[in-house]
């Protein structure tokens, strides 16, 4: 199926996590590891002429003090705009070197955002939240299992020039915003049958499904250097599990003592694959199988494979019923990323915005 869906509801009210360093920091999205560094200053151009240090003075070096906009007198600073700007890069995959003014869209894209969450922000905080610090110091404590020692987040609140404190802050901020949006827009979004059905009628390309299998497997692993010898032992052990099963010994349960791949746990299944997902060999053993059988054993890069077929769906277009709950998420996804936009813009109405040059 291949409707797109978009963000989950807590996802899509996230979008303006872009102002908190949870999304950094407390949940391991470190900017830096995602390749967005900080651009390197141009060398000197061959034959360029030298600037005269009093001249250069009158260029003052931008801090991280200063005030990029303000949003009903609140200050957002250079600092807050560049984690922005890190972390949206981040998540849009930005390679390095971007040219400047693709830099400088980002860091327009990161300061809108900034200022639609703090416009959210300063009327969400009128309201009370009981069990805020709770939740903060919940939230807090998932960032922080993420790190394998305290040694580690206490390198990541460094490298991101950030305390503690600023960062219990940022949490407490995106937890009252969230309420808000949760409460005004995201309680109130249905989405009718008649809407659902009618999406579906309207978009039958994107509810197209190739052939797909569900099978199980039992995988008995085995090096592709390994000498003829210890190939053959493993071999002969796949064709002694597979006999046990033909006798009548349960599949799962043999799959779960036998088995060298993680589905072992879940009883040799692998869900739902469709083509082109499995090695060529055991994509054609699958194929050949019917709902229930059990095929030869099978060998691939990964060693030999005894598989199970569980079903088998012919291409075609996904029923309705099947597809219905991703249609509703779909929708009501569309219309709350509409009704925050129009929230905004009403706040934005009553609001005194002031941006400086970046």
């Amino acid at each position: 199926m291949h409707i797109e869906m978009k963000k989950t509801a807590t996802a899509l009210l996230t979008m303006f996590a872009l102002l908190s360093m949870q999304a950094a920091i407390a949940f391991g999205a470190d900017p830096q590891a995602a390749g967005a560094k900080p651009e390197a200053a141009p060398a000197k151009a061959e034959g360029a002429k030298e600037v005269s240090p009093a001249k250069a003075e009158t260029a003052p070096a931008k801090s991280p003090t200063d005030v990029v906009a303000k949003v009903n007198g609140t200050a957002i600073t250079r600092l807050e705009l560049q984690r922005a700007t890190e972390i949206l890069l981040a998540q849009n995959r930005a390679p390095q070197g971007l040219p400047p003014e693709v830099r400088k869209q980002a860091e327009n894209a990161a300061l809108d955002q900034l200022i639609d969450a703090e416009l959210i922000y300063q009327t969400a905080v009128k309201r009370e939240i009981k069990d805020l610090d709770k939740q903060a110091a919940d939230k807090l404590a998932l960032g922080k299992a993420q790190f394998a020692t305290p040694a580690e987040y206490e390198a990541a609140l460094k490298s991101n020039n950030i305390t503690e404190k600023e960062l219990v802050n940022i949490v407490r901020k995106d937890i009252v915003i969230n309420t808000l949006l949760e409460q005004e827009i995201v309680s109130k979004i249905t989405v009718s049958k008649a809407d659902s059905r009618k999406f579906y009628d309207d978009n039958p390309d994107k509810f197209k499904m190739p052939e797909n299998y569900h099978a199980s497997h039992i995988l008995l692993s085995v090096d592709p250097q390994a000498k003829p010898e210890e190939k053959q032992k493993a071999r002969e052990k796949a064709d002694a599990v597979r006999k046990k099963i033909l006798a009548g010994e349960d599949f799962a349960t043999l799959a779960k003592a036998e088995s060298s791949c993680p589905s072992k746990e879940q009883g040799g299944d692998l869900g739902t694959f469709g083509k082109g997902e499995m090695v060529p060999e055991f994509e054609k053993a699958t194929a050949a199988l019917k709902p229930g059988q059990i095929s030869e054993v099978v060998e691939t890069q990964f060693g030999y494979h005894i598989i199970k077929l569980i079903e088998k769906k012919d291409a075609g277009l996904v029923k309705y019923d099947e597809a219905k709950e991703k249609i509703d998420n779909y929708l009501k996804q569309n219309q709350m990323q509409k009704a925050i936009m129009e929230y905004i813009a009403g706040l934005k109405t009553k609001a005194k915005i002031e941006k400086n040059t970046l």
